[in-house]
């Protein structure tokens, strides 16, 4: 244990005396690591910790011979991390007990206060379906029952969340439309963007060492690796254009990556973090979104689709349906900020026309759109519905305590 968990010393002033306790405890429950890369769930989190206790409790990690406990961490902004380790070799049912048993010896301390559970994963019903919040939220950011290994239970326990839930948001309209007839309060909160972050890449900074070396033109994604990208068409377009440089940088998670193309002009990097990320863009000289148009990508609104625009980079992406409506052509002619294309052939075409594109008009319209949100913005929303409905819980616990001292005055 690396950390002393919420409602301890960790809590402590700079001078010394203890710091007043946040009044709400925020607990999330992710399918999702805090450190794996820096995305939806860390964007809100860190902006909740300035107004709520923020425990952020991710899935186990397994080692051999070890006894169950939990793995406490704090983060620069405030957010606990918490990580169940659990001995190898235990059954589905004792992972299972093991983390509900862990999860509350955590909040043991943290009984009696106000408390909101956060779900990234209807999965985490299983070891806190029993636990008894002032308020429950289901941040719906993928269709995780289409993912690759996703467990049979998903969708079952899916319903069984939004049974219970309070508030229901969704990562993109694809999600919203899904999901908005199958709970009273749904809301609607696509990706936004933290503007100043990545608009450092327009400021011409020095090249990492990795990437220093590559040619120009640059083609550049970041992000996941996984079932979702096209490989093949990343394959045929270095096939195509040998002369352009494709920059790969994200972690390659549930695909071999053996399967992924190995052309000498696509550059995989890996994963680097979120810090690191304008320096990388700074450098390239166009972004693509190669997605690939399966199940897995049917209601996704990628969060690097304003990330390119804030680093200036013009970007073509596959006809994702988010991409297509938000960011895409218009269906009166009118020109979208990012190109959409499908095949390689007018794929590479478009990444053509937007290499030599004047960039000036096109940023203008750019900073024009991206002034009108930010993660800041999205997260003072979703907090304006969270606080009332903390109210709507607090005013439903009165009747009855009123009614007893009513019942007092009498006797």
């Amino acid at each position: 244990m690396t950390d002393a968990p919420p409602g301890t010393a960790a809590q402590s002033s700079a001078q010394g005396q203890p710091a007043a306790r946040p009044s709400t405890l925020l607990l999330c429950l992710s399918h999702l690591r805090w450190n794996f890369v820096f995305q939806r769930p860390q964007h809100l989190l860190t902006r909740a910790a300035r107004g709520y206790e923020v425990l952020f409790v991710e899935e186990p990690i397994f080692h051999p011979g070890i006894s169950p406990r939990m793995d406490l961490n704090r983060t620069p902004q405030g957010v606990t991390v918490a990580v169940p380790l659990l001995p190898e070799g235990l059954t589905s049912d004792a992972v299972i007990a093991a983390q509900r048993s862990l999860l509350d010896e955590l909040l043991a301390p943290e009984a009696g206060r106000p408390m909101v559970v956060w779900f990234y994963t209807p999965m985490a019903l299983e070891f806190a379906g029993h636990l008894n919040p002032d308020l429950t939220v289901y941040d719906c950011m993928d269709e995780l029952s289409a993912f690759r290994g996703a467990p049979p239970r998903m969708l079952e326990l899916e319903r069984a969340l939004l049974a219970r839930a309070d508030l229901v948001f969704t990562g993109g309209r694809s999600l919203y439309e899904a999901k908005r007839n199958r709970h009273p309060k749904v809301s609607c909160f696509p990706s936004s963007i933290d503007t100043a972050h990545y608009a450092a890449a327009r400021a011409g900074q020095a090249d990492p060492e990795d990437q220093a070396d590559i040619p120009h033109p640059r083609i550049g994604f970041f992000g996941v690796i996984d079932e979702r990208m096209d490989a093949e068409l990343v394959g045929a377009l270095a096939a195509a254009r040998p002369d352009w440089q494709f920059v790969m940088i994200g972690p390659v998670v549930k695909i071999d990556p053996a399967a992924l193309p190995r052309l000498s002009n696509i550059h995989w990097l890996g994963g680097r973090q979120y810090a690191e990320l304008p320096r990388y863009l700074g450098g390239w000289d166009a972004g693509f979104m190669p997605f690939a148009q399966n199940e897995s990508t049917r209601f996704i609104s990628p969060t690097k689709t304003p990330e390119f625009l804030a680093a200036g980079l013009p970007v073509v992406s596959t006809p994702i349906t988010d991409v297509v409506r938000d960011w895409g052509p218009k269906p009166d002619g009118t020109a979208g900020l990012v190109e959409i294309a499908e095949e390689p052939v007018t794929f590479a075409a478009a990444l053509q026309q937007v290499l030599e594109r004047p960039r000036a008009p096109w940023l203008k319209q750019v900073d024009r759109r991206l002034a009108q949100m930010s993660w800041d913005q999205t997260w003072a929303e979703m907090d304006g519905q969270i606080e009332a409905g903390l109210r709507a819980a607090t005013l439903r616990q009165r009747p009855a305590a009123d009614t007893t001292l009513r019942r007092a005055s009498h006797v």
